[in-house]
């Protein structure tokens, strides 16, 4: 009885320390995978790496418990990335990251907040699906997060010098894929709305008012969702008439919703209660719509509400 109990007690202090590191967690591997179910997976596996070292002493071992889970869970998302990128290969059409509509979470420590405008951004996750596994994790832990070129060595067991040469590179790869400049959340917001009745009134010069001339747009349907193409549309002009036949063949009653998932805000399209699409617009500082991102997965539509 003695012994279930002291692993009772040892249980409650892995997970208040697994907790207290979850969200910080959630990002890194996130941003990293692109997908929540992935991400729960890997967070399973590092709960697990944790949980039997957890006694009394080993606990006081793991000197510094977040430095612990970020490794785990780093190392735990770079041997799954490699499935996913499998998966995809022979995934229907566009794939998009998963959007995530995330729940008031408790106040986690100061040094795991990770508000950041772009954590989460689709924009930025499309970018980044252009990069090796280890270029993204690089990227990830220093562009996002801010771990310096040292500790994301001793996270990933590289020399420092070879992580600084894949930070360069990562860095260029991505810049020259994302413009720097682009809307605040508002603005963003009142583009979206903008852009949403132009969409489903099927209104071909507000369209365009709207677009900008080198817009692409992306829809991820899987094989279970209605995708408007299987590849990226790109310019204005093909955007707009693509978005008037979507238009005309939209029956009543369906409803709109704004909401903030990810880190960005966006419109929801349902039909009843169901969520139908996620559509994020990626804004440019003078307010036209450069990248437009259509989830209709359902697959990928669990967490919206």
């Amino acid at each position: 009885m003695e012994d279930r109990t002291v692993g009772a007690v040892d249980t409650d202090a892995a997970t208040e320390v697994f907790m207290r590191h979850r969200e910080l967690l959630f990002s890194v591997v996130y941003t990293m995978l692109g997908s929540v179910a992935d991400t729960e997976d890997v967070l399973r596996e590092t709960w697990l790496s944790l949980a039997p070292r957890n006694t009394a002493l080993s606990a006081e071992q793991i000197g510094n418990p977040r430095a612990y889970l970020v490794r785990v869970a780093v190392n735990q998302a770079l041997a799954r990335r490699s499935a996913t990128i499998r998966r995809r290969e022979a995934f229907v059409g566009q794939w998009l990251p998963e959007p995530v509509g995330r729940e008031a979470e408790p106040e986690p420590d100061a040094a795991d907040r990770v508000v950041r405008t772009e954590t989460f951004s689709m924009a930025l996750l499309v970018v980044l699906e252009s990069l090796t596994p280890l270029e993204r994790a690089v990227f990830v832990l220093h562009e996002v997060f801010g771990y310096p070129h040292t500790e994301i060595a001793a996270i990933l067991g590289r020399d420092p010098a070879a992580v600084r040469q894949i930070a360069h590179r990562a860095r260029g790869h991505a810049q020259a894929r994302r413009p720097r400049e682009h809307a605040d959340t508002t603005a963003c917001r009142a583009v979206t709305e903008r852009f949403v009745a132009a969409a489903m009134g099927g209104d071909l010069e507000e369209l365009l008012a709207v677009l900008a001339p080198d817009v692409t747009l992306w829809t991820d349907g899987g094989e279970r969702g209605p995708a408007t193409s299987l590849r990226p549309v790109h310019g204005a002009g093909a955007v707009a008439r693509l978005f008037v036949e979507v238009a005309r063949g939209l029956r009543p009653g369906y409803r709109v919703r704004y909401r903030a998932v990810s880190t960005d805000p966006c419109a929801v399209l349902f039909d009843g209660e169901a969520p139908l699409a996620v559509v994020v617009l990626d804004v440019t500082a003078e307010d036209t719509v450069r990248g437009i991102y259509s989830v209709t997965n359902p697959d990928e539509l669990t967490h919206i509400r």
